[in-house]
Order: structure tokens, then sequence, then C-alpha cells
């Protein structure tokens, strides 16, 4: 399936003001809840069992400064990103409503392991030596995090603008070429373009099983044609010298996960160099995508041309269509890209660049059955379509070499619906409904299953936006609750000794999960995982503690969610205590809220005490005018209350948000 593309990349024109910050109106609940709704107790026991998961975490794996307990041998070049993704959805849960101290154990730990990976050498001042986008954006999730968690810090906001203009032209670290447009070598950081590739590959040989699934990085070199071949030494020794000379320079497409680092940045006082530089390198990308003819090229030679170290080909750059992942890692890069260009620009029109390989591989798909089809990553579709996979499915393929099209796999949700989810546009939700016709299995299954992303259960709650899930929310956070108390038995019975430990074990064992809070409490898919910024749909604040996140005993579930129209429903669970909380139309404070309509208990209840039950309230609705990104609601004890927000998408200049004084 392929949609007609009408954009173009989006032009640097300065956006309107941000919004500012006066009062915002308050509404107070005044429905009594009545019988706690399921939901609503699930959620806040998730909370709860979260706030001792993280805790227990830190003892087993953490030394007192932060850093993770490892006493292994390190790569040349890969293996930081694991390092920082054992905590990074930490701040995102803080940033829903974690404890309070979980904000300052994040910025622990990510101290600690900065000072621990300095000390191997894979950090130079405090940002990766050098590295590809595909890891490098996996490892700053955690620092992106604490950024948007808490924008009032200024050491983390010294960093973002540090780190941010390591990619500016005017840097003497060199990474971006100012007249090929391009960022300069694969593997960059701060010390700058780091030509070649990891040590552990100048002999790239069959000893590498872990590598095998993916093939050959390079299929054009003579006498060899598959793995077996590596087994020579001089071969491997010859394919390790040609990944280093072809692989190891030039631009790659998943260096578009490079601009949410100046997106960042900019975020915090609107800086125009980290727009201008995100602009014009999206820009680049975006005629080079026209010029190819719609395809997102994954390569770029030292000179600026498209295939210029692979033969005149638009695919086979590192980390790119051809080796190791395809649409896995091209495919997120430019939908990240795309993200980010909405928030620098308060339009939809840089989203062609992430929709350009999500249809490009649509228009090649085929069905089959995971079990009987030959594909690079297979266990992550096993948990995640559990008896399906061995139904007659959609599949797309997620590689391409000069042989054609292969690997195919079903497709990845997450990307489609980031796109519908930053924009809005029909064409992103037809291609999500499109999605859903053909896929062959049934969107409304939830299963217990964890990923590395922490994701992968966006078709369920589609259905559930869509009114034909109604089950979703406490399947979701039972299932939640349910790898909560896995994850913690692993913990329990994990005897591994520090200098035995996998890289890859703390991510297997972190009980932090968010992706059902964050689609039920803000209307938000989980983020992108290999570089994404987090623009929630609705963001909470604790207005009587100061702080980000739904106050103690707070539920909240969006029920709808689109670009102008959003309905969430709040309870407070508690039996004392009034809550204050601010609900914010984007994570940003990007959307306006011109209107809402609430649900409203006329004067009645409890009743008369001689009475043996309580009248059943009579209730009618409000409308009220808002105005601005943001709505105070007042919560009394054992009330709820459903809003409908009318919205205007975009109307405001995107900006990290801190909150106001406690009691303010």
């Amino acid at each position: 399936m392929r949609h007609a593309r009408t954009d173009r990349a989006p032009a640097a024109a300065p956006r309107p003001g941000t919004a500012g910050d006066p009062r915002p109106p308050r509404i107070t609940a005044t429905v009594p809840v009545g019988v706690p709704p399921l939901w609503a107790l699930l959620e806040r026991r998730l909370f709860d069992a979260l706030d001792e998961a993280w805790r227990a975490f830190a003892r087993r794996y953490c030394e007192p400064d932060g850093r993770l307990r490892h006493e292994g041998p390190m790569e040349s070049r890969d293996g930081a990103d694991d390092f920082y993704e054992a905590f990074f959805n930490w701040p995102t849960l803080y940033r829903l409503g974690g404890a309070d101290d979980l904000l300052e154990a994040a910025k622990h730990h990510w101290r600690g392991v900065t000072a621990q990976l300095t000390a191997t050498g894979h950090v130079v001042d405090e940002f990766e030596r050098g590295y590809d986008w595909f890891h490098m954006g996996e490892s700053l999730l955690l620092f992106y995090g604490i950024c948007a968690a808490d924008p009032g810090d200024a050491e983390f906001r010294e960093r973002a603008r540090r780190f941010a203009e390591l990619y500016l032209p005017s840097s003497p670290a060199g990474n971006y070429d100012r007249e090929t447009r391009t960022i300069r070598a694969p593997h960059n950081g701060a010390r700058g373009p780091r030509y070649g590739v990891n040590e552990e590959w100048s002999s790239y040989g069959a000893h590498l099983t872990s590598m095998r699934p993916y093939g050959l990085p390079l299929r054009d070199l003579p006498g060899i044609t598959c793995w077996a071949d590596l087994g020579d030494p001089g071969k491997a020794a010859r394919m390790g010298a040609a990944m280093g000379e072809r692989l190891g320079r030039g631009d790659v497409a998943v260096n578009l996960a490079a601009t949410s680092l100046a997106t960042n940045a900019w975020l915090y006082d609107h800086d125009d160099r980290f727009r201008s530089w995100a602009l014009d390198y999206l820009a680049a990308w975006w005629r080079r995508t026209e010029d190819c003819g719609g395809i997102l090229p994954d390569n770029v030679g030292p000179s600026g041309l498209v295939g210029e170290l692979h033969g005149g080909r638009w695919y086979g750059g590192s980390y790119g269509w051809t080796w190791p992942h395809g649409i896995y890692s091209v495919g997120n890069a430019a939908a990240v890209a795309a993200v980010n260009s909405v928030l620098l620009t308060g339009t939809t029109a840089g989203l062609g660049l992430g929709r350009a390989p999500l249809d490009l591989v649509a228009a090649h798909a085929a069905t089959g059955s995971v079990v009987r089809t030959e594909m690079s990553i297979r266990d992550r579709w096993e948990a995640e379509l559990g008896e399906d996979v061995a139904r007659r499915i959609l599949l797309v393929p997620n590689r391409y070499a000069d042989g054609g099209w292969f690997d195919y796999q079903p497709p990845q949700l997450g990307l489609p619906v980031w796109l519908w989810q930053a924009g809005g546009a029909a064409q992103d939700a037809a291609r999500l409904e499109w999605l859903r016709q053909s896929c062959g299995y049934d969107w409304r299954t939830v299963r217990g299953f964890r990923n590395k992303e922490e994701a992968g259960h966006e078709a369920p709650w589609l259905m559930y936006l869509r009114g034909e899930n109604p089950d979703y929310p406490t399947a979701a956070l039972g299932a939640a609750l349910a790898q909560v108390e896995r994850r913690m038995a692993l913990i329990a019975a994990d005897r591994t000794e520090p200098g035995r430990l996998d890289i890859h074990h703390w991510q297997r064992h972190n009980p932090v999960l968010t992706e059902a809070l964050l689609q039920l409490t803000c209307g938000t898919p989980q983020v992108l995982y290999n570089g994404g910024l987090l623009p929630l749909r609705l963001a909470w604040e604790d207005t009587l503690r100061g702080r980000p996140g739904l106050p103690p005993g707070v539920a909240a579930l969006v029920e709808e969610a689109a670009a102008e129209r959003v309905c969430v429903q709040l309870v407070h669970t508690g039996l004392t205590g009034t809550r204050r909380v601010l609900l914010r139309a984007g994570g940003f404070g990007e959307h306006r809220i011109d209107t809402v309509r609430a649900d409203l208990a006329e004067p009645g209840y409890p009743g008369d005490p001689r009475a043996c039950t309580a009248p059943a309230p009579a209730t009618g609705t409000r409308e009220m005018a808002v105005g601005g990104p943001g709505l105070e609601v007042e919560l009394p004890p054992g009330r709820r209350i459903r809003l409908e927000l009318h919205l205007t998408p975009r109307a405001y200049r995107a900006a990290h948000h801190r909150p106001g004084r406690p009691g303010s």
C-alpha cells in the first residue's frame, strides 16, 4: 500500500510565541466515585509496585555511587548503551507520578554510569566518544527523560546544550560537514567522527555467531557469498577491511536520530542554532529521498553523493537497509526525526520523512506465518503474537539487497502509531486502519510480555481508543503488574557475580514498566526506543507538591484520543485529602485547550445519615472556555470527573515546562 506524499521539508520560519504561564482555570470534581473502578485501583497498585521494584533493582545491581556492578570485559566501541538502558524509563515513571525520590535516583545513576564509562574510555566529557546512533539513541533515553522531568536543573540544561553543540557546523568536534550537509561518519560523538568499525570486527569471521542471523555485512565482495565463507581467515580479514572502508565513513540514515539531541536543547530556551541545524539536516535527507524517487537512502559518501561507497546503491550503509536490521533501524531513525520536526516547526510538513520507509515496505507486503518464514528476529514476535505466530498474517520486508526484498516480519506498529500521534493526519490514521484490516489476527488480544523496548501493546490499545476493546485498561494493567512481579522474582533469584554479568543482564531485570501507564494516563505510546523524545498527549502536574505527575491516590484514564479531541477520566481513589492536578495539553505545552465539557453532580450526596443507602447522584454537564494549554482540576476525596477536551493542536511553541511552586 502506498499513500500519496504531498509533504515537503519543513520550512525554517519562526513559530508563534510559547504559551505564557497565567493561572489556568480550575474545575472541581463533584461526582461521587461510589464503587471504585477496577482500572483505577489497578493503576494505583501499579504505581505502588513500581516504587518497590526500582528500589530493589538499585539495591541488587548498583554501587553506592550509582554505577552498575560490573567487572567483566568491554568491547572497544559497543556497550555503553546497555549501561544507560538499565534505567531508561525511570524518569518517565517519575514524570507520570512515581516516587518523589525517583528523579534524584535517576540522576544519581546517570552520573554514576557516566563516571563508570569514562573510566573505560567509552565516554569523554560526559558524552559517548563515538558510536552509531542506533545505539547512542538508546543510551540517551535516560538523559532525555531527566531533561523533560526536570528542566529546571541547570547542570542537565548545560549538558543538553553542550552535547547538541557537538553537531553544529561551528563545533571543533567536526562531526558535521556544512558543505555536504552530512555527519561525517557512522560513528560519531564527543571526539568527532570516529572512522572505521568496532576493532573486534577487523577480522569479521564466522566465529561472530551472534551476528550470523543478519548475514553478510557486505554482499558484493568477490568470493564471499555466504556466512560459511567467513570461516576462512583471509576472507574474514578482507570483510573486516572492507567494512572499515565502506561502513566506517560517510553519513548514514540512522544519524537522523541526532536531531533529538538538538531538539532537546532547543526545548529549553529556543536557541535557533539547534533548530536551524536540525531542520537543515532533515531537509538534506528529504532532498535525497526525493532524488531517489521517494526512497530514503541509507548512505551518503564523503563527497555528499548517495551510494558513493556502495557502487551507486541507495542501500548497503551501516545499520541501513541491508545490514543488520533494515526498517527496524532506518524506519526508527526516520520516525524519530519526523516527530522532532513537528516539535520544531509546529507543522506536520516533515512527517513525510517518517512515512516514506513505511510506505516503501508496505508496497511489498506479503502474507505468511512467523513459524514458517525465515527472519532475523523471531523471539519478539513469538512473545508479542503468541499462538498467532502459526497463522498466515501480514508480513513486510525489513531489508533490501541486490537480490531484492527479504527478511519478512510482522510490521512494527510503534512507528506508524507515532506518526499518527505526532500529527493526527488522516493518512496516518488510514495507514493504521490498513494494517489492522490486513494483519490477519485480532488486535484486541492482550498478552503478557516485556520486550527490550518495553513496548508492543499498541494494537489492543488502539482498539480500546476505537471503543472496541473496553477491557483493555484492566487487562493491560494486570499484565504489567504480572511482569513487575516476575522481574522482582528474577532479581530475588539472581546469584550472578559482577564478573560474569553479560551487559544485557540489567535490561532483562529492570522491573520498571511504563507502557501501560503512558497509554492510559497520557494517551501516549511508548517512546521510540532508538533515540526518540517523548511528547506526551496529556501531561499531569501535582500542583500542591509542585512536581510532575499524578498526585497520590489519583488515577487517570484517557478514553478517546484524537488531535482535536481527548476524553479523560480522573478518579480520586483515596478517602482523605483534596488533590489538585494540572492537566497540560501536550508534554511540551504545545496544544491549546479551547473548551472543556465536564460531568458534574447536583447537590444531595451523601444524603441523610438516617438512610441506609446514599441517594443516586443527579449528574449534568458543564462546558467552560479554557483558551490555554492548561486546566487545573480539584479532586476532593472520593470524587471523579470526566473531561472532554476540545483542542487546537500545536497552537504554541513546544518547550520544556517547569512545574510551579508547591501549592501555587
